[in-house]
């Protein structure tokens, strides 16, 4: 079989027909969907593409590298990936204003078709279409698109060549602990905690007084640099549980009601919203099945030391969570300043990791700025795909 030049001006992106997305959801399914069978992961891919407000309604769209000239359901599929539309805000010099962006996922060539330029050709196709991906002038907040992320596990560099550069990317690890003598899964706490546990009916008010938050947080970023934010709202955390309640139902044959915790009184409270990864077999330390903190919040990050305890009981009762669900630890990613002072004066075990090869959050910006003078703000596990 002759397969064409990555150059080829016949080469274009496309949309896969159903058919199409099928076949390239079994092959990918031998990189990412090695913790299910392969029909329960094709039913959990169509699943994911039924959430409210984010995948639903366009929000998810797929794209193939292909040759113009064949024709659907009988071409090549040189390259495939995902994108999700996701609300975002932009801030300078105390001006806010809310834009889309595009998350890329489940970037992926055929190993057959592999070395020979087809990823790089899609990416550099992707790149400017993403600029004006479902962008509409008569909408608010869907006026610009203002950068389009992805979450690298190739490193640092291959990316950076297309324009998405490279972020801060460490994480705080906790190893798991027995679910006893503190937080359980039915959500009691023993008396020595403050904390208590989040279900499904508490996480919408929190998202949206989180978003309050973080507007508040830009609007007071007058450095002179541009911050940008995606917004962690209801639908991205919806998302995350929908994925996670699948996935511990084909694993477990049942799905958790604690989505995280939260301590302390209006004004001076720490959350946290969490979700359970599974990327390989369970049991297995290789499979690297976590426990994510999607998203921290201290609402009175002066008040360090009265936030101690407070987190403190929030990571146990994520520890105790990730031995419940077989997991093999807790990681809150890149957290700020404040967050690292707080955690510096727990009383529990946990190192801090410098990502160098796999869920490298990667920006790529259609500003006339540069990006190296770009602040991410919230850059933390909720915004990935």
């Amino acid at each position: 079989m002759q397969l064409p030049d990555a150059n080829s001006p016949s080469l274009h992106l496309s949309h896969p027909t159903e058919s199409e997305k099928t076949a390239i959801l079994t092959l990918n399914s031998k990189s990412w969907g090695t913790a299910l069978a392969l029909p329960d992961y094709l039913d959990r891919e169509t699943h994911m593409t039924t959430v409210p407000d984010l995948t639903r309604n366009d929000g998810l769209t797929y794209f193939v590298l292909v040759d113009k000239n064949s024709m659907p359901d009988s071409r090549l599929i040189l390259g495939s990936l995902e994108t999700t539309r996701k609300r975002a805000l932009i801030a300078r010099n105390g001006q806010v204003w809310e834009v889309i962006s595009h998350a890329i996922g489940s970037v992926f060539c055929n190993p057959e078709y592999r070395g020979k330029g087809y990823a790089g050709r899609m990416l550099r196709e992707l790149g400017p279409v993403l600029n004006k991906w479902q962008t509409d002038e008569k909408v608010d907040g869907r006026k610009e698109c203002a950068f389009s992320i992805l979450y690298s596990d190739i490193g640092k560099k291959y990316y950076a060549k297309f324009g998405w550069m490279p972020f801060p990317s460490t994480h705080i690890s906790f190893p798991p602990s027995p679910a006893t003598n503190g937080a359980s899964t039915n959500g009691h706490i023993n008396d020595a905690q403050v904390a208590t546990t989040l279900k499904d009916a508490d996480i919408e008010a929190l998202c949206a007084l989180d978003e309050q938050y973080i507007r508040k947080e830009l609007v007071q970023a007058k450095d002179g640099k541009t911050h940008v934010a995606l917004v962690p709202d209801y639908a991205q955390m919806k998302w995350h549980a929908l994925r996670e309640d699948f996935m511990t139902a084909r694993l477990f044959s049942k799905s958790p009601t604690i989505r995280g915790a939260i301590s302390g009184t209006a004004g001076n409270r720490v959350w946290a919203l969490w979700t359970r990864s599974f990327y390989g077999p369970l049991d297995s330390i290789e499979s690297g099945n976590m426990l994510h903190f999607l998203r921290l919040v201290i609402e009175d990050e002066k008040d360090v030391a009265g936030n101690v305890k407070k987190l403190r009981d929030i990571v146990k009762i994520a520890q105790k969570e990730a031995a419940e669900w077989k997991l093999t630890g807790v990681e809150i990613w890149n957290p700020t300043p404040v967050v690292k002072e707080i955690l510096s004066k727990l009383d529990v075990e946990h190192s801090e990791v410098e990502r160098d090869e796999h869920s490298i959050p990667c920006l790529l910006w259609y500003g006339e700025d540069s990006v190296d003078d770009l602040v991410w703000v919230g850059n933390e596990k909720f915004g990935w795909v």
